[in-house]
C-alpha cells in the first residue's frame, strides 16, 4: 500500500471526526439508554432523560455516537434524537426565565418603593404649596382692589374736610354766635337803661 493510499484511507477514516459536532436533544417523554456497543445490543450503562443535550459525533440511519456535556461517549438509537429542543425543555427554560424576571421585577419594585414614596410626598407638598400660593394671590388681588378703592376715595376727598370737623366748626360757630348775641343784647340793654340789666 503506497503512502498516497494510506493518506486517503486515513483521511476517509478521520472525516466523520473532523465534521462539526451537531447539537441534538433526546425527544419528549422518553428515557433513552446510552450503550457502549455501536448497535446498542449491549446493556445500557446510562439512562438519558428527555431534553438531555448531547453532541452527535457520528451518525448513520439507525444509530448515533454521542458525547454528553460531561464528556461521556456512547451510542444511542438515532430515531430518538431531535435537532430542536423538546417542549419539556423549552417549558422548563421558559419557567426559569419567568421566575428570574419576576425576581428582577420584585427587586426593582423594592428599589423604587422609596423614591416613589418620596415623589408622592413631594407631589402632596407641591399641591399644598400651590393651594397656599393661589390663596395668597387671591388675597393680594383683594388687597389691591381695596387699595385702589381707597386711593380713589382719597383723590375725591383731597380738597374736602371731614364731616366731623365741619360739624364741630358749625357747633362752635352757633354757640359762639349765640353767646356773642347775648353779650350784644345785654350791652345794648344796659346802655339804654343806665347800666342796669333788665330781663
Amino acid at each position: 500500500m503506497t503512502l498516497m493510499n494510506r493518506v486517503v484511507v486515513g483521511v476517509t477514516l478521520l472525516l466523520p471526526m473532523l465534521a462539526a459536532a451537531e447539537t441534538a436533544y433526546v425527544t419528549d417523554n422518553l428515557r433513552l439508554g446510552l450503550h457502549r456497543a455501536e448497535d446498542t445490543s449491549d446493556r445500557a450503562f446510562r439512562t438519558l432523560d428527555s431534553g438531555q443535550e448531547l453532541e452527535i459525533v457520528s451518525r448513520d440511519r439507525n444509530y448515533a455516537q454521542v458525547t454528553l456535556p460531561d464528556g461521556t461517549r456512547g451510542y444511542v438509537k438515532a430515531a430518538y434524537l431531535v435537532a430542536e429542543k423538546p417542549a419539556k425543555l423549552i417549558v422548563a427554560e421558559t419557567e426559569a426565565e419567568v421566575s428570574r424576571l419576576q425576581g428582577e421585577l420584585e427587586e426593582l419594585r423594592r428599589q423604587f418603593a422609596g423614591p416613589a414614596e418620596t415623589i408622592s410626598g413631594l407631589e402632596q407638598e407641591l399641591a399644598t404649596l400651590q393651594a397656599q400660593a393661589d390663596a395668597s394671590t387671591a388675597e393680594l388681588a383683594e388687597l389691591s382692589d381695596e387699595n385702589a378703592d381707597l386711593r380713589q376715595r382719597q383723590s375725591q376727598m383731597q380738597y374736602s374736610l371731614p364731616l366731623k370737623w365741619v360739624g364741630i366748626a358749625i357747633a362752635v360757630c352757633l354757640v359762639g354766635g349765640f353767646l356773642l348775641a347775648l353779650w350784644w343784647v345785654d350791652k345794648r340793654s344796659r346802655a339804654r337803661h343806665g347800666g342796669i340789666r333788665i330781663y
